[in-house]
């Protein structure tokens, strides 16, 4: 089986990732995370939130990349690998893919030997099917449906041909752990067998991930990676089936994004921003296993402030270069990233950025306040303006905290925690449409009031799900993960010495 991309031109598949620093890497050889080389897309402007490898699409002998950005659009480009140190030049984009919170490379499904075709999954588990044509000026056919249901899944896998009949299938797992594999047919209008159960136990695992045909037997088989950044190959036995694990390489947890990666891509700030007590900054990265990397800045001592610069709020990204960005409100004044965006802000006492709630791809902002009535402003896309506002709640004052990073429920949509006064916990999950943003509460915790700082820094562990974070009144710091189904795990704790700052974002 021709690997789906070979950009070093050896004939062995190689794995396409984006590392913790940001970088868009490939590997000289399927399991060397060490050995992988720096590639990048002539937009720099841009830091896709999914990638895939489609293959060769209109059979010059080139492989072609895909990747999707944080407001929708779909762009193909050619695969040039380590001989230019670029991913080449952008031969397609398409927009109107934000409507999806998973896309796939399953492979062949309508039979014309063409394995590029793309599965779509909506919010509300809808599946649409995009073939090839074979060409990369428009290269591919508008969507069909073709399922549903498919919302009870965490991970769709798009494996290529698994039990060698020529057709793409499909490994899917839910929350609980149990996996399911769909064989293809070849045939569009029911392009699926019925799934079959081939495992369970796999919520070990924060991604599994498409790697071709690792062992040379014609049969694509996959990769899991656990929180610690170990990964196993499942070999495909042919018939529908997988070998058990064989343990493959540690230090995987530096791949933020895998390509043909089968959680919902996440696209959070990757980085918590911690203010002392006398207003200097420090940064904490994430290591994508849980824990934070050692905090930096520019300056030794923490980065000075300048003057006052009031409330200070560290966002997720704004627009698709995925970059996060400061949101601060000064004498009334609204910043975003250095962006000038209007006076009256101080009518506010909490700003929440939660990410996008609209549903158009574009982040936003939640406003509370001093009577308690929650309003949205919907972002442009770029982070230089916002929409006018729009009231979409009231009765938040009895919060003493709201704060959004991301997806807890696991629908591929931005929620919003808040923690009452007697320290219950609610979730809020948002619905993608900007009229009604925010679904009735539930109760997901109680006990929160012990948190004197509070925040939802976005994905710490790796598995594409918004995480939360507290620290007590001890300066104890611990993690609430998510389980992608809009609860959290028990808590752990992964930092001391905290009550040196004030506010945590």
């Amino acid at each position: 089986m021709r690997p789906r991309l070979d950009v070093d031109g050896d004939g062995i598949g190689d794995l396409l990732y984006r590392d913790v620093k940001g970088e868009l890497r490939a590997t000289h050889s399927r399991w060397n995370s060490s050995g992988g080389y720096a590639i990048r897309s002539q937009d720099r402007s841009e830091r896709p939130k999914e990638l895939l490898t489609p293959g060769d699409l209109d059979g010059n002998g080139e492989d072609e990349i895909l990747t999707l950005s944080a407001s929708g659009t779909l762009a193909l480009y050619e695969s040039a690998g380590e001989r230019t140190d670029t991913t080449g030049e952008v031969l397609w984009s398409g927009n109107g893919w934000q409507k999806y919170n998973k896309v796939s490379a399953p492979g062949d499904l309508n039979g014309d030997g063409r394995r590029g075709d793309l599965i779509a999954r909506t919010p509300s588990g809808d599946v649409y099917a995009y073939t090839a044509t074979g060409t990369v000026d428009a290269p591919y056919e508008p969507g069909v449906k073709i399922g549903y249901g498919w919302d009870v899944y965490d991970q769709i896998v798009g494996l290529d041909d698994a039990n060698g009949d020529g057709f793409g299938d499909v490994v899917a797992r839910t929350p609980r752990g149990d996996l399911y594999f769909y064989a293809g047919t070849g045939d569009l209008a029911k392009p699926f067998k019925a799934r079959e159960q081939v495992g369970y136990g796999y919520d070990v695992y924060n991604q599994l991930v498409a790697v071709g045909d690792t062992d040379g037997d014609g049969h694509a088989d996959f990769m899991a990676r656990k929180e610690n950044g170990d990964t196993y190959s499942y070999r495909s036995t042919g018939a529908g089936t997988f070998a058990p694990r064989v343990f493959d390489k540690t230090g995987w947890e530096e791949a933020v994004l895998f390509a043909g990666a089968g959680g919902n891509p996440d696209y959070g700030k990757h980085e918590l921003l911690a203010i002392t007590n006398a207003g200097l900054f420090w940064w904490y990265q994430f290591k994508n296993n849980g824990e934070l990397a050692k905090r930096s800045t520019h300056s030794p001592d923490g980065e000075p402030s300048g003057a006052d610069i009031g409330t200070t709020l560290y966002a997720g990204s704004f627009s698709n270069d995925g970059e996060p960005a400061q949101v601060h409100v000064y004498q009334g004044q609204l910043w975003v990233g250095g962006n000038f965006i209007g006076r009256g802000w101080d009518a506010y006492d909490n700003l929440t950025a939660p990410g996008d709630l609209s549903g158009d791809g574009k982040a936003d902002l939640l406003a509370r306040d001093a009577k308690g009535d929650l309003y949205l402003y919907e972002g442009n896309g770029l982070g230089t303006a916002f929409a006018p506002k729009a009231k979409v709640g009231y009765g938040y004052d009895t919060y003493t905290k709201i704060v959004g990073g991301g997806d807890l429920s696991g629908d591929g949509i931005a929620d919003v925690v808040a923690v009452a006064k007697n320290g219950t916990l609610y979730l809020y999950e948002g619905t993608g449409n900007g009229s009604v943003p925010l679904k009735a509460r539930k109760v997901i915790g109680t006990g929160f009031d012990i948190y004197n700082k509070f925040a939802a820094p976005g994905d710490l562990n790796g598995d594409g799900k918004a995480d939360l974070i507290g620290v007590n009144g001890y300066g104890d710091l611990y993690r609430y993960t998510s389980t992608g189904t809009g609860s959290i795990s028990p808590r752990v704790q992964i930092g001391d010495n905290w009550n040196i700052y004030r506010a945590i974002s």
